[in-house]
């Protein structure tokens, strides 16, 4: 069974990632695994309360086929899981962030230097400074406006674009039998 780790964090956004392991989890029988940095009870900007299975520590040298990272304004970016976002990234897993905070820990791993991304932080403020640190981590020069880039096995999203974003991530794994039955789930999902 294909196993992808999903980072929790307090005030996450979880509504970007929720439609994402429902798709894997219940659509795709793959394993889903909540990892934090210490375990403890997290809860998200929507209220819900999350407990992870794992810490970041404890996957690093766990096989697994990728790892997504909800967004929301959170900058606690510790050594560990700017380590499992390389390691995972060198071994070509998927590796998806989405909003705020998971494009920034991908930008401040430095995984996006050579790929192009989307990120809702299209200028770097002074309340990005506050939260997330002094300095610009994105290559500006990769930048898209898209809301959802997919390039190799990373791909970003801007807040708003969830369903995209899980589309994209379900595609990644090869799980829709053609370009038609994607486009076609596509306008299912969105009432197109």
């Amino acid at each position: 069974m294909e196993k992808i780790l999903v980072f929790i964090f307090d005030a996450m956004a979880d509504y970007e990632v929720t439609f994402t392991t429902h798709l894997l989890g219940a659509g795709a029988g793959k394993e889903i695994i909540t990892i934090a940095y210490e375990d403890k009870i997290i809860k998200s900007r929507s209220g819900f309360l999350y407990k992870p299975a794992k810490l970041v520590s404890e996957v690093l040298d766990e096989d697994v086929d990728g790892l997504v990272i909800g967004g929301g304004w959170y900058g606690d970016t510790r050594p560990e899981l700017l380590q499992l976002i390389n390691s995972l990234n060198s071994k070509k897993k998927l590796i998806a962030g989405i909003c705020g905070a998971g494009t920034v820990f991908l930008a401040k791993s430095g995984i996006l230097n050579d790929v192009k991304y989307t990120t809702p932080a299209v200028e770097w403020t002074e309340n990005h400074i506050k939260v997330f640190g002094e300095k610009d981590p994105f290559p500006r020069e990769n930048f898209s406006y898209a809301r959802v880039v997919k390039d190799r096995n990373i791909i970003t999203a801007q807040g708003t674009a969830f369903i995209d974003f899980a589309i994209e991530i379900y595609d990644w794994f090869n799980l829709f039998d053609d370009q038609e039955e994607k486009d076609e789930f596509t306008k299912t999902i969105k009432g197109l």
